[in-house]
């Protein structure tokens, strides 16, 4: 049987959540790219969009706080606001400087703010793909197991910059299965994004993840911060998942 991938889109207002809902994607990821990679958005935005999920569907609403420096009380009410809004699954960036040490402790605050409120929401633990291009940012390789010592339940890889580059400008199949290798040994779900493509698909079928994330790909002329996301555009990269894994 082949690995079933899930896909994950990013709207960034109630317009586009209405758009991505009805696609029905798996997972309605609330962000804001006007605030970076993993950009937060407002509380009332997450509820709302929240409110627009059917009940009887299975999607998620999971909602970005923040690429974060070393703040671990910062980051802890910020997930704790993502959680009481609503977000069933709360995600945040290290984007630091830090250490793993400290890496560690700022996941396990955020873990522990959101499992303290809701023990049923998810957490996920993100780094970036193109880390040398940032100050004393965490190698992808070590975040399973700072993610595995936070008790968080998703380790994800992005890209910080978003420019013309894409994830496998950084990393190639072969380390970015050995992410999910890594991953897998701490029973971790997988999550890889960073201005991917429909043509970029076929590689997941070797690497893997259990989680794609898209946002540039379904936006109008590509265009992450201003062009909107059409229904069109996801019900073309859904059918590109279909192919590549039925």
């Amino acid at each position: 049987m082949k690995h079933h991938i899930k896909l994950l889109i990013s709207p960034k207002n109630i317009e586009e959540a209405k758009i991505t809902i009805k696609a029905g994607v798996d997972y309605i990821d609330c962000k804001n790219p006007e605030e970076g990679s993993l950009g937060a958005n407002f509380p009332w935005i997450i509820q709302s969009i929240k409110s627009l999920i059917p009940k009887n569907r299975n999607q998620k609403l999971s909602a970005t706080i923040g690429d974060f420096p070393n703040l671990p009380g910062t980051a802890s009410l910020a997930a704790l606001g993502a959680a009481v809004s609503g977000a069933d699954i709360i995600k945040i960036g290290l984007k630091g400087p830090m250490s793993i040490k400290e890496g560690i402790i700022l996941a396990k605050k955020v873990t522990k703010s959101v499992k303290r409120y809701d023990k049923n929401k998810e957490v996920v633990i993100a780094g970036y793909a193109d880390y040398k291009r940032l100050k004393n940012s965490l190698d992808y390789l070590s975040l399973p197991e700072i993610a595995s010592k936070a008790k968080a339940d998703i380790v994800m890889l992005d890209t910080y910059v978003k420019d013309e580059k894409n994830l496998f400008d950084f990393l190639n199949v072969n380390q970015l299965s050995l992410f999910i290798e890594k991953a897998n040994h701490y029973s971790l779900k997988t999550a890889l994004a960073g201005n991917l493509r429909k043509e970029n698909i076929e590689k997941f079928q070797i690497i893997s993840p259990d989680i794609i994330g898209i946002r540039g790909a379904v936006c109008e002329d590509f265009d992450r911060k201003t062009g909107m996301i059409t229904f069109e555009k996801i019900i073309d990269l859904k059918n590109e998942l279909i192919r590549c894994f039925s």
